[in-house]
Formats: C-alpha cells, sequence, structure tokens
C-alpha cells in the first residue's frame, strides 16, 4: 500500500482586497482549483492560506485562480513578513490620497465655498461664465478619478465583469454615476431641464479622496496593529563577534555556521540560540520568554538569540541558525496565527458573499423609488440617494471585526511571552470551564533530586545500588533519571555501559547492566512483573507520597532490591496561578502518573479541585475525556515532553517552559517562560478579544442597518433632509476605523492576574 501524500501548505499575498465580500471570492476561487482541501482568506493581513491534498497542484495554478476572479496574487516570500507589506500598502495609499487632496480642494470650494464665505458664487460668476466653471470642474474631478481614484473603476468594473462585485465595484458606480451625470450637463445640458441642470464633480472627487483617506488610516491603523511583528524583528541582531582562524571578527549574522564561537560583551544582545562555552553572567530574557528577572547563565546553559547580556562576557556556540532560531520561529508563528480565521468569521464571509449585490438591489430601488415618487426635480433627488446607498453600505468594517483583533490580541501575547500556534485557539480558550496540569515538569519544576535510597536487601550497598540504577537510568531523558544520574556523579560514581533499555509507557524502564536485568517503576508494575510487593514496602511508599515525594521500587532479576524516592519543588507561581483560575470561575486538575498520596499532597498544597494520579499516558486521555464529558471545553497543560496524546485530546493543549524548543511542541498555546501565570492572563486575553470581536461585528452591521436607510432618504418625509454621499463617504471611512481602534484598544488593556 503506497504511504499516504503529505499535505502542503502555501501562503500568498492577496492584493486588491477591500472588504469582507472580496474575501469570499477569493476563497471560493482558492477552493475550486483541484487538489486545495481548505483555503482560508485574512482580510487584515492580505494574505490566503491554502492546504493541498499533495504537491501536484502548484502555487502558479492558485495564482492565476485568483487573478481570473480580478484580485491579484503572488507567492509569499518567507523573508518578507506581512508586517512589511502592510507598510508599503500604507505608503502607496498615503500618495493617492495627497494627489487626490491636491486635486479635489478647488473642485470642493468652487462649489462649496459659498457655504464658508457669502457672496463666494456671485464673485466667481463676475470671473468666469458657468460653462468655464463646469470645464474647470469637469478636468479636476476626471484627473481624480483617472488618477489616483481609478483603482476603484480598473478593481471594481474587473470584480463586477467576473460576477463578484465588491466594495471598488460600489464606490466606482456612485462616484463614477456622480460623474457621468455631471459631464453630461456641462457638454450637452439641453439634454436636462433647466431645473435638473445641477453639478456634482464635488461629490465624486470628495468621494474619492475621502474614501482614499479612509483606506490610508486604515493601512495605517492595521500596521499598528501589527507593531508586534515589527517589535520582534526589530530584536533581531544583525552583526556578530565571530572567531575565526583563531581571530575575532565582526561578520553579519547571516555568514554564521553551526558551531560557529561568538563573543558576547556586557550590554549586548546575545546573536544567536546556543550553548554557553566560556564565561557567566546574568541574562535579560524578558523581549523573549517575557519573565522580568534576568537568568544566569554559565558553561552548558543554553541561550536564545536577541536576549541582552547585562553583566559578564559570555562566548557562545551556535546551534541554531536563520530560520531555525527561537526568534524567527516566533515571528513565523505569529504571523500564522494573525493569519488564522475564526469559526466565527466564517459566518461573517457567508452573509458578506451577499451583501454587494443586495447594496447594489438596494441603490437601484433606492433610484426609481425617488425617479417615480419624489419630488421635482426627480432626477438629482434620485441620483442622490442611489449614490449615497452605493457609498455608504461598506462591509469594510465586517470583514476587519475579527481578523485585525486577532492580529492585535496573538501580537500582544507573543510579547509577553505566550505563543498562539493557532489563532482559533483563542475562541477555545474563552471557553475553558477547566485547566488540567500535568505534575512534573509543570507545577514542579521537573528537575527533582535524590532524596531516599533505602535497600531492601541487607547486603547490598546503596552506593552499588545508586551505582547500577545510575546506570540504566541514564538512557532515559526523564527527570527522575537525571536526578539518579546526578546523584551518582556527586558521590564520584560512574555509570556503566547500558546493554539494552525500554521505557514502558509511564509505569517504569527496564534495561541490563553488565549482565543484570533492572526492571524500576510503580508497584503495579512490579506486580504485572509477577514481582510481589510486601504490604510494609507499601505502606513506606505511601509514607514517602504523603511527603510530596515520588516514590518508586527497584528490582533487580527478578527481585525487589531497593526503595527510591526523590522530590521535586513545586514553581513559585503554581499557586497564584491556580488562584487565578478559581477567580475566573475555572477549576484544576492535577492528571498524574505518580502515586496518589504525592499527588494528593501537591493538590493540598496548591487547592487543586479534581486529581487523577497513576495514570499511564493512555490513562491522561480517559480522563481528559471524562473531564470534558462532565465540564465542557478544557485546557491541558503539560511539558510537552510525554504528553502529546493528553495536548492533542485537550480543546486547547498548553505547552510549558518550552522556550528554547519551540519548533517540537505540539500544543495549541507555548508558553517562553516556566510561569503558570500566563495561563490565567492567556484566558483573560481569550475573553477580551472575543468580547472586543463581539462589539467590532455589533457595530459594523448596526452602522449599515441604520445607515442605509437613511441614505436612501428615509428622513426626507419628515425632516426634508437627505444624506449627501460626501457624508455618506465619511461614514463609511469612520465605519472601518472605529473597528480598528476599538481592536487597537486589546494592546493597553489591563491583563492582571485576577484573585480571589
Amino acid at each position: 500500500m503506497p504511504p499516504a501524500a503529505t499535505p502542503l501548505t502555501i501562503d500568498l499575498r492577496i492584493e486588491g482586497m477591500t472588504c469582507a465580500s472580496c474575501v469570499r471570492r477569493v476563497e471560493t476561487a482558492l477552493a475550486k482549483v483541484p487538489g486545495v482541501q481548505t483555503a482560508s482568506v485574512n482580510l487584515a493581513t492580505r494574505q490566503a492560506r491554502v492546504v493541498l491534498a499533495d504537491a501536484s497542484t502548484g502555487p502558479d495554478a492558485l495564482i492565476t485562480a485568483v487573478n481570473k476572479r480580478g484580485y491579484e496574487a503572488q507567492l509569499l516570500a518567507p523573508e518578507q513578513p506581512t508586517a512589511v507589506a502592510l507598510d508599503e500598502e500604507a505608503a502607496i495609499v498615503q500618495r493617492h490620497f495627497v494627489t487626490a487632496a491636491i486635486l479635489t480642494m478647488p473642485v470642493f470650494m468652487l462649489e462649496m465655498g459659498s457655504h464658508l464665505m457669502p457672496g463666494w458664487h456671485a464673485w466667481l460668476g463676475s470671473l468666469m461664465s458657468f460653462q468655464a466653471l463646469a470645464f474647470l470642474e469637469f478636468v479636476l474631478c476626471t484627473m481624480t478619478l483617472a488618477g489616483p481614484g481609478r483603482v476603484f473603476f480598473t478593481r471594481g468594473f474587473k470584480a463586477l465583469w467576473h460576477g463578484g462585485p465588491d466594495m471598488n465595484t460600489l464606490v466606482a458606480l456612485g462616484a463614477g454615476s456622480a460623474w457621468l451625470y455631471s459631464t453630461l450637463v456641462t457638454w450637452a445640458p439641453t439634454l436636462f431641464p433647466a431645473e435638473s441642470r445641477y453639478l456634482y464633480f464635488e461629490a465624486a472627487a470628495v468621494v474619492a479622496t475621502l474614501i482614499l483617506l479612509g483606506r490610508w488610516l486604515e493601512a495605517r491603523a492595521r500596521g499598528r496593529a501589527n507593531s508586534a511583528i515589527h517589535q520582534l524583528m526589530d530584536l533581531q541582531v544583525r552583526t556578530a563577534w565571530v572567531r575565526r582562524d583563531h581571530q575575532w571578527q565582526e561578520l553579519p549574522i547571516d555568514q554564521l555556521v553551526t558551531g560557529d564561537e561568538v563573543r558576547v560583551r556586557p550590554g549586548e544582545k546575545i546573536p544567536v540560540d546556543g550553548i554557553v562555552v566560556e564565561g557567566d553572567s546574568w541574562v535579560d530574557e524578558a523581549m523573549i520568554t517575557g519573565e522580568s528577572m534576568p537568568v544566569h547563565r554559565q558553561p552548558g546553559d543554553p541561550t536564545i538569540g536577541a536576549t541582552l547580556n547585562t553583566q559578564g562576557s559570555l562566548i557562545v556556540r551556535t546551534g541554531r541558525i536563520g530560520a531555525q532560531t527561537v526568534l524567527a520561529q516566533i515571528i513565523r508563528l505569529t504571523g500564522e496565527a494573525q493569519a488564522a480565521k475564526l469559526p466565527i468569521q466564517h459566518q461573517v464571509d457567508r452573509v458578506t458573499g451577499w451583501f454587494v449585490p443586495v447594496v447594489m438591489g438596494l441603490a437601484l430601488l433606492s433610484f426609481a423609488g425617488w425617479w417615480f415618487w419624489g419630488p421635482i426635480p426627480a432626477l438629482p433627488h434620485a441620483l442622490i440617494a442611489g449614490v449615497a446607498v452605493l457609498i455608504i453600505a461598506c462591509p469594510c468594517a465586517m470583514g476587519l471585526a475579527t481578523p485585525i483583533s486577532i492580529m492585535v490580541a496573538t501580537g500582544r501575547a507573543a510579547r509577553s511571552g505566550i505563543l498562539f500556534r493557532h489563532g482559533d485557539a483563542l475562541e477555545r480558550l474563552r471557553n475553558v470551564r477547566v485547566v488540567a496540569f500535568d505534575k512534573t515538569g509543570t507545577l514542579t519544576h521537573g528537575k527533582p533530586t535524590l532524596a531516599n535510597l533505602e535497600a531492601l536487601v541487607e547486603s547490598e550497598s546503596e552506593a552499588d545500588l545508586l551505582s547500577a540504577m545510575a546506570s540504566v537510568q541514564q538512557a532515559s531523558e526523564h527527570p527522575i533519571a537525571h536526578a539518579l544520574v546526578q546523584a551518582a556523579h556527586a558521590q564520584g560514581l560512574t555509570p556503566a555501559p547500558v546493554e539494552t533499555f525500554s521505557a514502558l509507557g509511564g509505569a517504569g524502564i527496564e534495561g541490563t547492566v553488565r549482565g543484570q536485568q533492572w526492571l524500576m517503576g510503580t508497584p503495579r508494575l512490579m506486580r504485572a512483573r509477577s514481582i510481589a510487593v510486601p504490604a510494609a514496602i507499601t505502606r513506606r511508599l505511601d509514607e514517602l507520597a504523603s511527603q510530596g515525594k515520588t516514590a518508586f521500587l527497584a528490582a533487580r532479576d527478578g527481585r525487589l532490591v531497593a526503595l527510591v524516592a526523590v522530590a521535586d519543588t513545586l514553581r513559585p507561581s503554581a499557586r497564584t496561578a491556580i488562584t487565578a483560575l478559581h477567580a475566573m470561575g475555572i477549576q484544576a486538575a492535577l492528571i498524574t502518573g505518580d502515586h496518589p498520596a504525592a499527588a494528593h499532597a501537591v493538590a493540598t498544597e496548591l487547592g487543586i479541585d479534581i486529581v487523577h494520579a497513576q495514570n499511564l499516558p493512555q490513562d491522561k486521555v480517559s480522563q481528559l475525556k471524562s473531564l470534558q464529558h462532565r465540564f465542557g471545553a478544557l485546557a491541558f497543560a503539560g511539558d510537552g515532553i510525554n504528553d502529546a496524546p493528553a495536548l492533542a485530546t485537550a480543546n486547547v493543549g498548553i505547552t510549558v517552559g518550552q522556550g528554547t524548543d519551540i519548533a517540537i511542541a505540539s500544543a495549541d498555546l507555548v508558553l517562553m517562560s516556566d510561569n503558570l501565570e500566563a495561563i490565567p492572563l492567556a484566558i483573560t486575553l481569550s475573553r477580551l478579544t472575543l468580547r472586543n470581536i463581539a462589539q467590532n461585528l455589533f457595530w459594523a452591521f448596526g452602522y449599515n442597518v441604520a445607515l442605509i436607510p437613511i441614505a436612501a432618504g428615509a428622513l426626507y418625509p419628515v425632516f426634508g433632509l437627505q444624506l449627501s454621499p460626501m457624508l455618506g463617504a465619511v461614514a463609511m471611512a469612520l465605519s472601518s476605523l472605529f473597528v480598528v481602534s476599538n481592536a487597537l484598544r486589546l494592546k493597553w488593556l489591563s491583563l492582571e492576574v485576577p484573585h480571589a
């Protein structure tokens, strides 16, 4: 049977999208390409993420499909983060707006100056005829629409031609209708009754200019929303002092190779991920992990690139370089999370997919209603109503409501050492009712030390037992194994080579040393191997466990020879984190493979509500499913070493303290430090973000529900007022700015840990 094909993910940069209806059409075009499994488009980042079944479908087919729908697509280069592209877009829109404003200002003053200066029109009439005035406005307005405003027509009519009208189409039809009517009045006035010979050049030009202003301000705001990526990119070190040919020389960072030795002086940033080989210093890692206190680094300790060496001089041997560094991965994963689409956004996109065609229909109905039943002169009234409906009905705010909040929230989280590997985890985290914790390496430091070693055979020497057990355990990566090996080294014992070794799925280990078969693990493991465990030994195990120690047994050649206990200290942040969860109405659970007495001792000290002990990895999955059935959505926090099944089972998997090895994290959420207070902070951020999204959506939909009838003329029968298309353009721009500004509040809202 041939192996299953590996899915391929491709990221595209999409140009020409202006509203939520654009998102729907691009997604539909991509989804129709053969071999595409999923396609997700983000309006805020202007990106599309496409998952292909295999490599048989290339980027060219995807780009062609997007181009046929009237948009422009290009393969997104990894070295060009979204933040850079957003800056370029803002600069282009700014140039268009400035040009349009220079051309529009004279048109606006010619027509509207009388509102500012009495006698303005009489003075103009003494200088030039109506025909000359109309011709001047025609030239300036045409230059505005054909120059900086050309984008509305090229993209709008292209989208209409492909059967997918968008916001550009609405603006092109609205401004174009006002321009066409005014042009005919200018060049062929006899086609219209004298009472209908009005000029609307200023409306067409001002509408285009105001919408360009709105897009420029929106692009700038989106850039600020994505400032986290900028700040992370600014952390990157450009050069490093490298030892080459026994000499120190300053080289660009991209010329480093794995194994190079670099020198870091006090006050300098550490340029690379690596290992300290010389020196002793304190390093400020807050910019990566969010941990405020500097950490001590000495030979053998790992370093993270872009962190600050505060005191002594260090020499670091390069480990990861380029795209493999922790900082590069944070930038990449933060960008991926920002480009994610929450489930609620799919519902919004389905609604807005029909929005623009409906608006065009409403504009036609408004025009017809005023044409047949409006006051004399009917045509100008009908034109104003139709154009106002087209201009004011902006689905931009709908499309931005969700992704702009995700962009701000995930960026803020990254700066606090909380890395969302999947953007939709924001929504799932909000509904969490229980947070389950692994014990060793999560609630504890994961660095236990040998506390008790008791020989169960009188003739056995504790030193000989420790040497033999350390010989077996040296092949294991478990923290308990490290405790035994370190204890042996501390006593000057040299472990012997391991002949055979195997881990027994959370129950223990077995191995062969000097021809002797060793088995170490739980009493249940011993009984499963037909090794009797006397009641007195069981009581002693319970006694040690009640002290919070992890106790286990060792057997040699089928006979119990030792009882071992290791002790691990709790993380200082564990208690405050669980207290904060309780204050938020969230229960805490402990799911561990440790002895029940040890588990309950830890739970009692920390105030944990639910305890499940002596669990194999598959048992943890069963316990999590039981908790989900009982309480609902659940998060599981583990150290990422052997908790992959549990992390995958939980609604939200949280990996703790994987700051130097995030590439292998299998969770939805990665805490770059071991500060457990980040968990309630992440939940708080999730709740604030979803509330922010709800506010944005309420405004975006409420804006259109309220203002489209007013644009159509709902106020005229009562107040005798019609909404000017220019005011509609202002309202449209403000709707998007409100959504973006509201999302930016997430950067400054308080994220303090709640207390009971």
